[in-house]
């Protein structure tokens, strides 16, 4: 059986392929729907076969912040840690786009490790890459104005949808960003002035990608 949410280059083995799906539970989702909680427990490890993940992390003064996206062929590695040490979710993972996900059972991703090394290569790939991520994230907050961190996601959302016109709506960015809307509102009509961007009802248009 052939399984095209990964490449070669990220899972080569078609016996450990074949074994994710025969252990996992394919689930679909639509665009706004919660597949993990904070403070839920862990019974299982998404792996993105169709669409696009975000995950969320909430403050307590009920800010939340985008931590990272998981594309398909990716998984969560907060999922992982917390699944692998029986601990409670710590994030939140909402579908961005509408997706197709194999759950996997928390103790097959522990057999898995023992059986196949390239399952353990997976996995730590996947945790220097949000490692990373984390990181720039970590220094966009503690150096970058927010103008700056806003033209950054807004880049990164379109490189993902790789298109020019991204679909979202100003209190989205600024959930995702951990402020209000009226700041993204103001700093998207800057950048409108600007003509870096068009603004359209709930979607936002680079005059130049790049």
């Amino acid at each position: 059986m052939e399984h095209t949410a990964f490449s070669s280059d990220v899972i080569s083995s078609q016996e450990l392929l074949d074994k994710l799906y025969q252990n996992g539970n394919l689930k679909t989702y639509r665009e706004g729907e919660i597949i993990l909680d904070e403070n839920a427990s862990i019974r299982s490890i998404p792996l993105v076969m169709k669409g696009l993940l975000k995950v969320i992390r909430t403050e307590e003064d009920g800010r939340e912040i985008l931590l990272y996206y998981i594309k398909a062929g990716e998984s969560c590695i907060m999922s992982f840690l917390g699944g692998m040490h029986n601990e409670k979710s710590i994030v939140k993972a909402e579908v961005e786009e509408d997706s197709e996900i194999l759950f996997l059972p928390v103790e097959k991703v522990s057999l898995f490790i023992k059986e196949y090394p390239e399952w353990l290569d997976y996995i730590f790939r996947l945790y220097h890459k949000r490692f990373e991520e984390l990181l720039d994230i970590i220094n966009a907050i503690a150096f970058k104005k927010v103008d700056e961190r806003l033209l950054n996601l807004l880049t990164k959302k379109a490189e993902i949808a790789n298109s020019n016109t991204i679909v979202v709506t100003h209190e989205q960015l600024a959930n995702e960003l951990g402020t209000v809307r009226v700041v993204v509102s103001r700093l998207l009509k800057q950048l409108e002035d600007s003509g870096k961007v068009k603004l359209g009802r709930n979607k936002i248009i680079f005059s130049d990608l790049n």
